[in-house]
């Protein structure tokens, strides 16, 4: 058993908690970009497009994060292609997040009304310039709160990186508790962290979305 003072468990644990952001920021930042190619692939007029795309969503969205990211780190080192935990990890949170952003986002630009697309395409815009001038405004304030609200779910989903040996909060935790034998106050202020950085996504996600049906 080691004796640490309080103040080195939570020195810790906030040094480990500045690698949860980025991997949260660097998973939210790429299954953003991801998404939104995915989206205009599923949404442009060749329908194989949007076959696969749809494919591509129900597999991540059916397939627990953990096993994503276990093939992730273990399944490409069967092809010989050695990767990091950092690189796993942030691979199958990309991937992850740009799933379920691309049917977030899919649904808010259905939620414009049909007359808008109309309206649109009888002034000869094409599709890329629809979704620039006209469908995507709109669409972006609906999607803003869920969009906020879901990176929440990215935040609290890095936690499961610690399985393949990525030291974020929950991995530092846990090497931790297992190093003092208190477990319940190293993951109490674990807990603690991790609302601290997910309460305020989640308020603002409530007050975009009142706002939105106030406007509305």
């Amino acid at each position: 058993m080691v004796d640490f003072p309080i103040q080195d468990i939570l020195r810790h644990l906030l040094l480990a908690m500045r690698w949860t952001i980025v991997l949260s920021l660097i998973a939210f930042a790429g299954g953003g970009l991801v998404g939104a190619a995915l989206l205009v692939a599923r949404i442009a007029r060749p329908r194989l497009g949007g076959w696969l795309v749809g494919g591509y969503v129900q597999l991540f969205q059916g397939t627990p994060l953990l096993m994503q990211l276990f093939l992730a780190y273990f399944g490409l080192g069967l092809f010989g292609i050695k990767v990091s935990a950092w690189v796993a990890a942030g691979l199958a949170l990309t991937l992850y997040s740009s799933a379920f952003l691309t049917e977030i986002w899919r649904g808010c630009i259905n939620a414009v009304p049909r007359g808008q697309w109309e309206a649109s395409a009888s002034l000869a815009l094409s599709l890329s310039e629809q979704l620039r001038w006209v469908i995507g405004p709109q669409a972006l304030r609906i999607a803003v709160p869920p969009t906020v609200g879901f990176m929440v779910q990215v935040i609290k989903g890095t936690a499961l990186a610690s399985v393949i040996g990525f030291i974020e909060l929950t991995r530092t935790g846990s090497m931790i508790a297992n190093a003092t034998f208190r477990p319940f106050l190293v993951y109490s202020l674990v807990a603690l962290m991790y609302f601290a950085l997910c309460w305020p996504l989640s308020a603002w996600s409530r007050r975009l979305e009142r706002n939105l049906n106030v406007a509305r």
